[in-house]
């Protein structure tokens, strides 16, 4: 259990590294390589990752570097400047998109929101993916494949779905009561 929390949490920290390095080279349109690793170290600071030590950052913003391009979401000119592709701006956009947070209400409704979904073992980078993304909007893990939140979030899910391109595989509830929900109300600090 403990090595699937540590592979989750390594991805996530990953796609914050991807997302800094491809956000700081949209915001400049091109960049040259020697400057996207010291503006991409600043944007670490948001995602509170600049707490790593220094030849880690690096070594993991090349890795994301390489990575990225792999993917077909940046390319170099020849004069060595990055850029994104089309592919790369549609994936920031995404990543955006599903990054932002659920704005919690003043009181809680009383309704749990559960997420569960299904998805086969050839999709597994799928399904990985949407614990990530889970993981940060703030759901917590009941069981394998069913997540649970205390805040209205039907907009979002819909948009994951539209996003990933899933649909019958993951399944929205609301339901009125969990059995033996209090460790449930002490992690999101909710009151009746």
């Amino acid at each position: 259990m403990e090595k699937l929390e540590s592979d989750v949490k390594k991805k996530i920290r990953i796609t914050k590294i991807q997302k800094a390095i491809l956000q700081t080279i949209s915001s400049a349109g091109v960049l040259s390589v020697a400057l996207v690793a010291p503006n991409a170290l600043k944007m670490l600071k948001l995602f509170n990752l600049d707490k790593i030590n220094k030849n880690k950052k690096e070594r993991s913003l090349n890795q994301s570097r390489i990575r990225l391009k792999e993917k077909g979401l940046i390319e170099y000119d020849s004069k060595g400047f990055a850029y994104l592709t089309l592919l790369g701006q549609k994936y920031l956009r995404r990543i955006e998109r599903i990054d932002f947070k659920i704005k919690k209400p003043k009181k809680w409704d009383g309704k749990w929101r559960i997420l569960i979904f299904d998805i086969s073992e050839r999709k597994k980078r799928l399904r990985d993916q949407i614990r990530i993304t889970l993981n940060e909007i703030g759901f917590i893990k009941l069981q394998n494949s069913v997540w649970v939140y205390p805040y209205d979030c039907e907009d979002l899910i819909t948009l994951l779905k539209a996003d990933m391109g899933i649909g019958r595989e993951v399944v929205y509830i609301i339901a009125d009561k969990i059995e033996n929900d209090h460790y449930l109300r002490a992690y999101f600090k909710l009151t009746d």
